[in-house]
Order: structure tokens, then C-alpha cells, then sequence
């Protein structure tokens, strides 16, 4: 079970855009994120006509590292560990170490 999920609302710890926010959109298998909003980069594009996509400038989210973010807790509006422990149903849930709280969805 991954501690980082899609739809997880997390913040930046380290580079240039150190404590913002953003919404998981994906998680890549190589173990990095891509959240809205966060990790900016231009892109370079070349026309192609038989796809219809015009050329210039493109603004996109790059990939950023999992061990560079934390999940924000709603409670206190501040990052938190996560942890996995086994519930009562004997189903895996994650959880917040600071508070002990089930990370609702």
C-alpha cells in the first residue's frame, strides 16, 4: 500500500516551491509525483498537424520525488507521516503517526 495516493492533498517540503499545496493528480511507479500546480516547468513543443497540436511554449507539471512532500493533515492544515496499520475488519488502512487518525478519502 502506497503512503501517497491520488487525490491526496499534500505539501512541498524542499525547492522552489517549499511549502504550497497541491492535489495528487498521479503516482508513477519509479516513486514520484504529479501534483497540480507544484513543479512548474516550460516545455518546448513542436507543431503536428496530423494530431492538431499547435507548436510553442507549454506550461506542465513535472514529476516530483515522494520523500519531498508530506500528506496534509485537514485537521490541523499541516503536513504529517503517514503510516499503514491493520484495522479491526483486518483491512489495511493509512493513518496519520502525530494524531493516530484513519486518512479518510
Amino acid at each position: 500500500m502506497n503512503k501517497i495516493v491520488k487525490g491526496d492533498k499534500v505539501v512541498v517540503l524542499v525547492g522552489r516551491d517549499k511549502g504550497r499545496q497541491g492535489t495528487v493528480e498521479a503516482v508513477r511507479k519509479d516513486g514520484r509525483l504529479i501534483v497540480k500546480d507544484i513543479n512548474i516547468v516550460k516545455k518546448h513543443q513542436k507543431p503536428n498537424p496530423m494530431r492538431g497540436v499547435a507548436g510553442g511554449i507549454v506550461m506542465k507539471e513535472a514529476p516530483i520525488q515522494a520523500s519531498n512532500v508530506m500528506v496534509v493533515n485537514p485537521e490541523t492544515g499541516k503536513g504529517e507521516r503517514i503510516g499503514v496499520r491493520v484495522n479491526a475488519d483486518g483491512k489495511r488502512e493509512r493513518f496519520f503517526k502525530k494524531s493516530g487518525t484513519a486518512v479518510g478519502k
